[in-house]
């Protein structure tokens, strides 16, 4: 398999898997709140409906919560488990987890600080009912530039020296 394949295949699968665990946590909490309403697909992307009129703000501020916690603990666990990811003779799985820490690990912290203000708010339109916007704005920025940190500092040079092994001795 062809190191270009490799990595669409891997960021295809890190939007997938982002998917999965963001909108995967709005779904549990609708669920535990009894207010699923559905799952809404749009473009490349998709979201959970729920009837927010049925919820508390504290429910709400929950529900909006629950996406951006979930990739930050995510991409903690892939940051915890890099070397052992690192280890795998796979080039493709190898690929789909540094695609994957990227996306779980930058895109939710770069919306919440930033884009946010662009895009109608999303999430941070519930979760500003639990703690004032700036705050949260400024707290996604500082967990974002630590992100970028542990990128930087620990998974490139992980990652790298990993599929720079593969290159040298194939696969």
């Amino acid at each position: 398999m062809s190191k270009r394949f490799r990595q669409y295949l891997g960021i295809l699968a890190a939007v997938i898997s982002y998917y999965i665990i963001h909108e995967g946590a709005h779904l549990v909490a609708a669920l535990y709140y009894g207010v699923f309403k559905g799952i809404n697909f749009m473009g490349l992307g998709m979201q959970i409906d729920a009837y927010t009129e049925r919820m508390t703000d504290t429910q709400l501020g929950m529900f909006c919560l629950a996406g951006p916690v979930a990739t930050l603990v995510f991409g903690w666990v892939l940051i915890l488990f890099a070397k052992r990811i690192c280890t795998s003779k796979s080039k493709l799985f190898k690929a789909v987890m540094w695609y994957s820490s990227l996306s779980v690990l930058i895109i939710d912290p770069l919306y919440m600080s930033v884009l946010c203000a662009f895009f109608g708010g999303g999430d941070m339109n519930g979760i500003k009912l639990l703690f004032p916007e700036i705050a949260v704005r400024i707290i996604s920025a500082v967990i974002g530039v630590v992100h970028v940190i542990a990128i930087w500092k620990y998974l490139l040079p992980s990652y790298t020296k990993s599929f720079q092994k593969d290159n040298n001795h194939g696969e």
